[in-house]
């Protein structure tokens, strides 16, 4: 499996993310980009590497994801991430159109891990009391085509919220609803529109605002 690193030094990776390989993983028969990752560091002439994934995707999504190479830079873009201060955006094509142009989807979205499924429910509904706050921004670019700027990160959470919204994402066999799939066979879609275009934080070590796109 080629990893394709765009960015590398002492501290940081920052790799574009194939669609359809884990980002990690616990099975030791499945490829993952972080062991690939640690070999390559490893053939360097490091011995056990330290790698830590700061933000995560889901396997069928593809684009850019960071790595922390030491525990410091570790634990301050741990700490970013969580307090917001790491912008990610995101591009998707999506199933029909909004009649909202540019808005927020805000909802309480309750991950179910028998099912590896997240879904949408009330706010303080007592059966759902472990349910978080989902938030993203978005904006319809053209006629099904998504700019999305995701505030916190939930489990499937783009991938839930839009199709909660009418518009699930093109190539979607999870969230995706019978219009949205047949769509995606008749433009030949395979897999999922969904990418994580563009990656910007601040550097832990020196203090440089990074911003990466592809």
């Amino acid at each position: 499996m080629d990893i394709n690193i765009i960015y590398q030094d002492s501290d940081i990776i920052v790799i574009n993310k194939p669609a359809g390989i884990p980002v990690e993983t616990k099975s030791v028969t499945q490829k993952d980009c972080e062991s690939e990752i640690k070999k390559i560091l490893a053939s360097g002439g490091g011995k056990n590497p330290y790698l830590a994934v700061i933000n995560r995707l889901d396997q069928p999504v593809n684009g850019l994801v960071l790595f922390a190479l030491n525990k410091e830079s570790a634990a301050k873009l741990s700490d970013d991430l969580t307090g917001g201060r790491i912008e990610k955006y995101y591009k998707a094509s999506v199933f029909g159109e909004f009649e909202t142009k540019e808005g927020i989807l805000e909802d309480m979205l309750y991950k179910d891990a028998k099912t590896n499924r997240s879904f949408v429910v009330k706010e303080k509904d007592p059966e759902f009391d472990k349910a978080k706050k989902a938030i993203l921004e978005y904006r319809e670019e053209c006629p099904g085509s998504l700019k999305i700027k995701l505030v916190t990160g939930r489990h499937h959470q783009i991938r839930v919220q839009l199709a909660n919204a009418g518009h699930p994402i093109l190539g979607d066999l999870k969230y995706g609803t019978k219009e949205s799939k047949e769509e995606s066979s008749k433009r030949e879609i395979d897999g999922l529109q969904l990418t994580a275009c563009r990656l910007k934080f601040t550097h832990p070590k020196t203090g440089k605002q990074m911003e990466f796109t592809v």
